[in-house]
């Protein structure tokens, strides 16, 4: 469901230290591009950081969008105004989204459907009954049966220590290469100390050993899953369903509207094997507004030429499963080379 609005006639993304002025000179952040730190060009508008990603086409967007409190644009005629005086950002388009909490299109923009992933927060009580299946139920049961325990926990360099070892137990997740693999410790407790002021951490213990973690981002009402991981090796134990099953109670517990878990498709085609598994965890697809604005020629050609997703996704949905079960066995392959040697 991507089918966005018409474009208007007249429509011609860690950050280092920042100018403190409203509208300040270019300068640079850095971002992680998936578990590559890169820097990009950074300007702060009406008190938002903006950044631009992208090679052959610059796109700019507003730094960590999902992870703010309040409105996204505050003041948009005038964040857009200054946007478009920016012209050393080298921006071609500037991209933002709705909160999910006001899903009706309110600006005279091009539009296309984006999904999220989301646990409405009713009660404990009416996810566990009336949102997952019984096989759910079964598995949060028989973590607790096989000894696994659900309780919060703070960033101390015990439980950074125990979130490299399981970061570290393989290179390879879902079929590729893992961001966070061999990091170290002090990149691995930088990386997961954003936003800790409103954050909370659930592990998963078998005993003293945590087999599995999540954290959670408090954003005005909602509550958003930053991570989730568990290790393979205690994947039988049902780690990360016992860690959803503790999360949406905390989240009752804390007032939150909903919990939300990132996209809830990733692509057009069958559902992915993550779409199915939250699924079964109860989460439910949302379509939020996601805008796209051109800034220069190069950029309205983009829109209308609908490119500004990149190559990839002009790519067939048949031929891109093929791909990916085709990256899937080689890096299974090295997997079990590496086992053996």
């Amino acid at each position: 469901m991507n089918t966005g609005r018409r474009l208007p006639r007249n429509t011609a993304w860690k950050s280092d230290r920042l100018p403190e002025e409203a509208n300040a000179r270019i300068g640079c952040a850095e971002v992680s591009v998936e578990g590559v730190i890169r820097k990009v060009p950074c300007a702060k508008i009406n008190g938002r950081a903006v950044i631009v990603t992208g090679k052959r086409l610059k796109v700019a967007s507003i730094r960590d969008e999902e992870w703010l409190d309040g409105d996204i644009l505050p003041t948009p005629e005038e964040f857009i105004g200054e946007l478009l005086r920016q012209k050393a950002l080298g921006a071609d388009l500037f991209t933002f989204s709705q909160k999910l909490t006001d899903v009706t299109p309110h600006f005279p923009f091009y539009h296309e459907w984006d999904s999220v992933a989301v646990i409405p927060i009713v009660s404990f009580s009416d996810w566990w009954n009336k949102r997952v299946s019984s096989f759910l139920r079964k598995d949060v049961r028989k973590a607790a049966k096989l000894g696994v325990v659900v309780r919060p926990f703070s960033l101390t360099n015990q439980h950074v220590r125990a979130i490299v070892s399981i970061y570290d137990e393989t290179p390879i997740r879902q079929g590729r290469p893992f961001w966070h693999y061999g990091k170290g410790f002090e990149a691995v407790k930088l990386d997961n100390a954003t936003y800790l002021d409103r954050s909370e951490f659930l592990g998963a213990f078998l005993g003293d050993e945590m087999i599995g973690f999540l954290k959670i981002v408090y954003v005005d009402r909602v509550a958003r899953l930053m991570q989730i991981l568990a290790k393979d090796a205690h994947r039988d134990k049902r780690p990360i369903n016992a860690l959803l099953a503790k999360a949406v109670e905390l989240c009752e517990t804390k007032g939150c509207s909903h919990l939300i878990y990132g996209k809830y498709r990733y692509s057009r085609g069958p559902d992915s094997s993550l779409t199915q598994f939250k699924h079964r965890n109860g989460f439910q697809e949302i379509w939020v507004p996601k805008y796209y604005l051109a800034l220069t020629l190069k950029g309205k050609l983009a829109l209308r030429l609908h490119l500004h997703h990149g190559a990839k996704a002009l790519v067939p949905p048949a031929m891109r499963r093929l791909l990916k079960n085709f990256r899937e066995f080689i890096y299974s392959r090295e997997r079990v080379v590496r086992n053996l040697g």
